[in-house]
């Protein structure tokens, strides 16, 4: 269930285009309007405003948008601004790029969105930049990382709720094998987390647990300071309890000293159409504290405004 408010009489987007249009005329641009409308359009509704921006004033409104904007608010509205596949496919660029490397975003980006989500990041991504992802992960991973990332974005799970029992304890067993030799990179684990489904990979890990005690994560714990170990530990996480997963980048970003903008605006923006509520829920769970309520500390001005908006909890 998405947290994000969209007004049950909506403009066209022929009135809201007009209105962004107004929002970016005179002497300084209207942030409280840009706010107002896009923070509370759903992405079809944003992908209309676009195509009417661009055939009203000739103008590409993301590049309108980069132009009048600045910081984190501008990183944020542009993010939200994306068509989720474009935005995904951005993410992941972003993630391989030298200076902006991030093999977590991958991961992130290949795990929790749905087999149709991710492929479409995938064909997002040639269009844009000409390559694929797979080619652009393997180029720039080297070793055991490369080793589970590449076959870990290059697949198209089954999607469905149909768990193979059977197969679900005799692959607990070939897991737990495996992390008793200590054999993290073995060919059989990362065949094992990159191919199944998510609801075949929940089945597996609960035989895990039931058959030997611990959970395989609570088993990677111990060895954590590795950064591909760490790498394996977000892509069960990310597969089996997303919002578990997303709570604690949140948490990550806002607790630092100094607040980690991207990853809060990058879950916030990602995640406000999706499993923002159950995010939410995690969050207070966790730390006794609502994530509106956190996120309003930690932000301000036109930046907090466009966060809250998203999570539901906007002034206006």
């Amino acid at each position: 269930m998405a947290s994000l408010k969209v007004p049950a009489n909506v403009p066209l987007p022929e009135e809201d285009a007009e209105q962004l249009h107004k929002a970016f005329k005179g002497w300084g641009t209207n942030e409280g309007m840009i706010i107002s409308i896009l923070a509370h359009r759903n992405a079809t509704q944003r992908s209309f405003i676009r195509a009417v921006y661009a055939a009203n004033y000739n103008k590409d409104l993301l590049k309108e948008l980069d132009r009048e904007l600045s910081g984190d608010f501008e990183r944020a509205v542009m993010l939200w601004t994306f068509e989720p596949a474009e935005r995904d496919a951005y993410l992941a660029k972003e993630s391989t790029k030298m200076f902006t490397k991030n093999n977590w975003v991958l991961v992130e980006v290949a795990c929790t969105r749905s087999a149709l989500e991710f492929f479409s990041a995938k064909q997002a991504y040639q269009a844009r930049y000409k390559t694929s992802l797979e080619e652009d992960v393997a180029y720039h991973t080297s070793g055991d990382i490369r080793k589970l990332l590449v076959p870990l974005v290059s697949t198209f799970r089954y999607d469905g709720d149909e768990v193979n029992m059977v197969l679900a304890r005799s692959e607990a067993k070939i897991l737990h094998q495996k992390i008793e030799e200590k054999a993290y990179a073995d060919d059989d684990l990362i065949r094992i987390l990159t191919t199944r489904s998510k609801a075949q990979i929940s089945a597996t890990l609960n035989h895990y647990k039931n058959n030997f005690g611990t959970s395989m994560t609570k088993y990677l714990k111990e060895h954590s300071e590795n950064e591909y170990i760490q790498l394996l530990k977000a892509v069960i996480k990310c597969l089996t309890y997303p919002e578990k997963y997303f709570e604690k980048v949140l948490r990550q970003a806002i607790n630092k000293l100094g607040t980690d903008e991207w990853g809060l605006t990058r879950v916030v923006t990602t995640r406000a159409e999706f499993d923002m509520e159950r995010i939410k829920e995690e969050y207070l769970r966790r730390n006794s504290v609502p994530l509106d309520r956190a996120i309003a500390k930690d932000t301000h001005g036109d930046y907090e405004n466009i966060l809250l908006a998203l999570l539901g909890h906007d002034h206006a």
